[in-house]
């Protein structure tokens, strides 16, 4: 008998004006409901050959800019990200997504080198998306990535927007996994993106999604048979598709090129593509 008592009760409030739902992320309502890891980057995440791209990666050692914070999400859960505030208040905000080892210390120093590179006039924040779990071995990382919930990664990014407030405006960059996240960031974000860089990682394959970018998109990628080029030319394609500009190059090196921390690490190429990206940046926060 209560089961059919509630719902009237309800209404009954609800069409008087005593009661009414409280919706946290209401400047979000808008943003795509996405599965943002339902692609073959997940699947081969446990390819022998696929984790033989990603040797163990050096130790490194810098002075960390930033902190730790953690902000609430709707789940009723927490999240944690690394955080460097720009300078001067700012409505400006560049999303920092990890590689598949999770949040470690070479992404929390590329979060400083951006935030110094754009002028320490954006607030720079890189995002845990494993929620503290960090490794440096391949088959670990495999493992990380298949076993993360979509649901729980689109929530973490939604937070951080939160975080960010309803004024912030948005760009994302990543780096493989992260890479992903870039562009599916971006989605989420829905008008408050304003542009996404994706190093070396899979794109989304629906055009219905890729029409409600509200930015164009950077692509810096690898040759590799995972992200290949027939992958990257088909985004190209649906990216037209869907209206939006996509701006691409497929550098002669393998992937995780850009990665300091990475034996396979090259510089002549990632001063390049790191060139490109910030040249992207700049114009995007007008800094």
């Amino acid at each position: 008998m209560i089961k059919f008592l509630v719902l009237p009760i309800s209404l009954l409030l609800a069409s008087i004006g005593w009661w009414k739902p409280v919706d946290s992320t209401a400047h979000l309502k808008n943003a795509v409901v996405c599965h943002p890891l339902a692609d073959d980057m997940v699947n081969f995440a446990n390819d022998p050959a696929f984790q033989a791209l990603h040797p163990i990666p050096v130790a490194i050692q810098w002075d960390a800019k930033g902190s730790m914070i953690s902000y609430p999400t709707s789940d009723g859960k927490t999240a944690s990200a690394y955080l460097i505030k720009a300078k001067k208040s700012s409505t400006k905000w560049l999303f920092v997504y990890q590689e598949w080892w999770g949040l470690n210390d070479q992404i929390k120093q590329e979060a400083d080198r951006l935030y110094a590179d754009l002028g320490e006039k954006v607030n720079v924040i890189a995002i845990d998306m494993y929620d503290g779990k960090v490794t440096n071995d391949p088959k670990m990382a495999g493992q990380y990535m298949q076993g993360t919930d979509p649901a729980r990664l689109e929530t973490i990014v939604k937070g951080a927007y939160s975080y960010a407030g309803s004024k912030a405006q948005v760009a994302n960059i990543g780096w493989c996994f992260g890479g992903s996240w870039s562009l599916r960031s971006a989605l989420i974000g829905n008008k408050q993106n304003i542009g996404s860089v994706i190093y070396y990682g899979m794109p989304v394959k629906d055009v219905e999604l890729l029409k409600t970018l509200n930015s164009d998109v950077l692509g810096l990628f690898a040759t590799e048979q995972y992200i290949s080029k027939e992958i990257i030319e088909q985004f190209a394609a649906d990216m037209k598709a869907a209206g939006k500009s996509l701006d691409y190059k497929i550098f002669d090196a393998v992937h995780g090129f850009a990665n300091p921390s990475n034996p396979k690490h090259d510089p002549a190429k990632t001063q390049e593509a790191n060139a490109m990206a910030l040249t992207y940046l700049k114009k995007k926060f007008g800094v």
